[in-house]
């Protein structure tokens, strides 16, 4: 039976190749790379990977626009949702739904995570608080606590605590 496709559906494939994908300082020295952002996906999706160490955590934290999910590729993980505590091993997915406290601290010494959010648009918080990789490093540069306060409140993330 023919799969029938509506006017909602992706206009046309889209491909991006390591060399095309943004990536930027992260938490901690960490790195995040934009694999698919939302232009790419009409707005359904962002895809990105995190490369980071041991002890990297963002602030506990809710989404209110989007829901996510992480794979964890390497690496050891504890994970945070809501009051409950879960280890994350290597291959390891959980699904975060939008309104759902959650926030995770990495216990390996290196650890590589997929992120996936519907709908897309969150990559524009990663953007605001984070540093182009493709650019100089200026001097000093860190995400502080204002700056990651601020480009949460535009992306609709709600900072609830600090990492755990």
């Amino acid at each position: 039976m023919p799969i029938n496709r509506t006017d909602s559906a992706v206009s046309m494939a889209y491909l991006a190749q390591p060399d095309q994908q943004q990536k930027l300082e992260w938490l901690d020295g960490g790195q995040f790379a934009v694999l698919l952002d939302s232009a790419a996906t009409e707005g359904r999706l962002t895809v990105g990977r995190f490369s980071v160490a041991k002890g990297e955590a963002p602030p506990y934290h809710m989404h209110t626009r989007e829901d996510e999910i992480f794979m964890l590729i390497k690496g050891t993980a504890l994970l945070w949702s809501d009051d409950r505590e879960m280890e994350l091993t290597e291959g390891g997915i959980v699904y975060l739904p939008r309104n759902v406290p959650h926030g995770y601290r990495i216990t390996s010494d290196t650890a590589d995570l997929l992120m996936i959010c519907t709908p897309g648009g969150i990559e524009g918080m990663f953007q605001h608080a984070g540093r182009d990789l493709s650019t100089p490093r200026p001097e000093g540069f860190e995400i502080s606590k204002d700056r990651m306060a601020e480009a949460a409140d535009l992306y609709g993330q709600i900072i609830l605590g600090p990492p755990r």
